[in-house]
C-alpha cells in the first residue's frame, strides 16, 4: 500500500470516528458519496486526486453546524492534517477548499481552483435528487423544524434560522444549486436530480392539498 493509500485509510478512520453516527445528514456515508463523485469528476478534469479526495472526505468534520464554531471545526481538521500530511502545500490547498466551499446562503465567492470547484460540485450534488430530499427531511427533523407551513412567509428569515420548514429549504437553496455547478460533468447530473425534485414537490403539494387524487386511481 503506497503512502497516499495509507493516508486515505487514516482519513476514512478519522471521518468515521467523528461522523459515523451523525443524525443530521452529514454523516460518514455523505462524506463517502461526496468523495466518490469528486474522484469521478477529478479524473475527467485531470485534477489533483489526493487533494480532491482528502477535501471531500474531511469537509464536514469542519462543518460549523457540527462544531462549537467554524474556526473550531477548521482547527480540528488542520490539526489532523498536520499530524499525518508532510506536504504543507497539500494541507493549505485542502484547508482552502474546506473553509470556502460552503453554500452559506449563496454568499460565498466562487472557488478559484479546479479541485475546489470539483469538491463543491460533489457536495452540492448530494443535496439534490432522491438523496438530497432524504437529507433535507433528516436535517429538518434534527433541527426540530416543521415539514411545511403554508401560512408563514420565510423569505426574510435568516438562512440559519430554526424557524423555517423543510419545504422552504428547497426554495432557499436546493432548487438554486443546478445553476451554481462549476463543471460540465456536475451540470449534467444536477439537471436530472433537479427535475426529480421538481416532480417530488408537485406530488407533495398535490397530496398536501388533497387535489387531483381520484383521477390517478
Amino acid at each position: 500500500m503506497n503512502n497516499n493509500s495509507n493516508l486515505i485509510e487514516l482519513a476514512e478512520q478519522f471521518v468515521k470516528h467523528e461522523l459515523e453516527y451523525d443524525p443530521s445528514g452529514h454523516d460518514w456515508w455523505h462524506c463517502n458519496r461526496v468523495r466518490n463523485v469528486a474522484l469521478e469528476i477529478a479524473k475527467y478534469e485531470k485534477a489533483d486526486l489526493l487533494v480532491c479526495e482528502l477535501a471531500a472526505l474531511l469537509h464536514d468534520v469542519a462543518d460549523e453546524k457540527l462544531n462549537e464554531s467554524k474556526q473550531a471545526g477548521l482547527d480540528k481538521v488542520r490539526n489532523w492534517l498536520l499530524q499525518y500530511v508532510e506536504d504543507n502545500e497539500c494541507i493549505d490547498r485542502v484547508m482552502t477548499i474546506i473553509s470556502s466551499m460552503s453554500y452559506n446562503g449563496g454568499k460565498n465567492k466562487p472557488l478559484e481552483t479546479i479541485e475546489g470547484q470539483i469538491v463543491q460540485d460533489a457536495d452540492r450534488l448530494d443535496a439534490l435528487g432522491a438523496i438530497g430530499i432524504a437529507r433535507t427531511f433528516v436535517y429538518s427533523g434534527w433541527k426540530g423544524q416543521q415539514i411545511h407551513n403554508p401560512e408563514r412567509d420565510f423569505s426574510s428569515t435568516d438562512y440559519r434560522s430554526n424557524e423555517k420548514t423543510a419545504i422552504h429549504h428547497f426554495y432557499e437553496k436546493l432548487l438554486k444549486l443546478k445553476g451554481l455547478m462549476n463543471t460540465n460533468y456536475a451540470k449534467e447530473i444536477a439537471q436530472k436530480r433537479h427535475d426529480f425534485m421538481e416532480a417530488y414537490l408537485k406530488q407533495f403539494y398535490s397530496e398536501w392539498n388533497f387535489s387531483d387524487i381520484r383521477k390517478d386511481i
